[in-house]
């Protein structure tokens, strides 16, 4: 029973991969070197998983892209202040957290990646809108159908699942994906 369940994992993780959306990728890379070239920051949004999601990509990004003669990554984690977090959930709503957040630090032409599996989470719904209000481009991680967040993003990449821990699975993939790719020489 357990070995058909471990193999029945893989199998749909490998599935999963294999069906993200190269193209998509590309973009996503694309916009976090244009950032990067500009001098922008990127902040990531998450829960639950989703939250050490944004905290393991926003680790990567700033250090394991450094490259000689290349500008570093300026990007960090609105998850990792749970002071901060705490303070805007009591004083306003949970809701705001990421919005709240936001409005100290976001400038036009910044990043904001939105992880969420359901993409129907409120604060990052509403950080993702505050973002686009303040001049930011904003790029979506989810699965499922790709909930709310799917069409107000401007780039989306939908995981191919309907299994929260295998869509967690895949973010955390992209983002080693997303840090390999930001981690070659400049070819230009």
């Amino acid at each position: 029973m357990k070995e058909k369940l471990i193999r029945d994992y893989i199998r749909d993780v490998t599935a999963s991969i294999d069906a993200l959306s190269e193209e998509t990728i590309v973009e996503i890379v694309a916009v976090l070197e244009e950032a990067r070239s500009h001098g922008k920051r990127i902040f990531l949004l998450g829960n639950g998983g989703s939250a050490a999601t944004a905290l393991h990509i926003a680790n990567d990004l700033a250090k394991t892209t450094i490259q000689p003669g290349r500008p570093r990554i300026k990007a960090t984690a609105l998850t990792e202040n749970v002071p901060i977090i705490t303070a805007w959930a009591n004083d306003t709503s949970y809701e705001r957290i990421f919005a709240e957040q936001l409005e100290n630090f976001c400038e036009p032409g910044d990043v904001v990646i939105a992880i969420s599996g359901s993409g129907l989470s409120q604060n990052i719904i509403m950080g993702v809108q505050r973002a686009q209000e303040m001049g930011a481009t904003t790029v979506g991680l989810t699965g499922f159908e790709g909930g709310e967040l799917r069409d107000m993003v401007d780039v989306c990449l939908v995981v191919s699942s309907q299994a929260m821990g295998q869509i967690e699975d895949v973010h955390h993939a992209v983002g080693h994906i997303l840090t390999a790719a930001l981690s070659q020489p400049d070819s230009s």
